[in-house]
């Protein structure tokens, strides 16, 4: 693994009333430690785990494609300062990194358009063509068998399964599952997903009653809703 401990310096925050800084699982949260070569970030939204993932990836110098999520209508100047204020244990790890933002994606699509421009041969990697030709799931699934999870690193993902069928999201997960046991791979996932979180042997830490700690995958709150609805999907529609 490459990552190993995330520490949260809370007692610095410059602010406690304003996001980031005012997330419960981050104001409760001293330390993170990480246990597999998968991880999982769960909760519900608004519970941090894309402001926590966002942080980890500048802390780790990573630009995500596509764009930085900043919301300047709000004038908010710490939105994206939480990388200010955790630190990151490391083991010696390989300089490469990359960060997935589902809502960015198209962006990055039409980025990798104009690469492919300049370096024809790079579309074999993602399919032998263009990803925006594909519909949206087909273009997920392309990216994540492409060239970027081929190279060992560290790897941020946030909501990829925004476009992926069921099947296809258990395809996802084969993909992630085989990369991270027979590669120097590592991944921390934020999902709702059931589906994903059913990783074997991935750890999973909930960001819904801090401080962030380890949960297991049927105590989730995403598993036990899914199994309900499944179950009965009549009773949630009753007056």
């Amino acid at each position: 693994m490459y990552l190993k401990q995330i520490r949260i310096k809370r007692r610095e925050f410059p602010t406690r009333d304003l996001f980031p800084f005012n997330i419960p699982a981050v104001q409760k949260t001293d330390q993170i430690d990480i246990s597999s070569r998968v991880t999982f970030f769960v909760g519900e939204n608004g519970s941090g785990k894309s402001a926590l993932l966002d942080a980890i990836a500048r802390k780790s110098g990573f630009l995500p494609w596509g764009g930085s999520k900043i919301h300047r209508v709000h004038e908010n100047p710490y939105e994206t300062r939480l990388a200010n204020h955790i630190e990151l244990e490391f083991a010696p790890r390989h300089r490469y990194g990359f960060h997935f933002r589902a809502e960015a994606f198209f962006n990055f699509a039409a980025s990798l358009d104009d690469i492919i421009l300049d370096d024809p041969g790079r579309d074999r990697y993602y399919g032998g063509g263009s990803l925006n030709v594909l519909s949206h799931g087909e273009s997920f699934l392309a990216f994540f068998k492409g060239y970027s999870f081929q190279l060992d690193g560290l790897y941020l993902l946030d909501e990829p399964e925004a476009a992926l069928s069921p099947q296809n999201q258990v395809e996802f997960v084969r993909i992630i599952h085989e990369s991270s046991n027979s590669n120097n791979r590592q991944y921390i996932i934020a999902t709702h997903s059931p589906i994903i979180l059913g990783c074997p042997g991935g750890q999973i830490l909930s960001f819904d009653s801090p401080p962030i700690q380890p949960i297991d995958y049927a105590e989730t709150a995403s598993y036990i809703f899914y199994k309900k609805f499944l179950n009965d999907p009549n009773c949630f529609f009753r007056d």
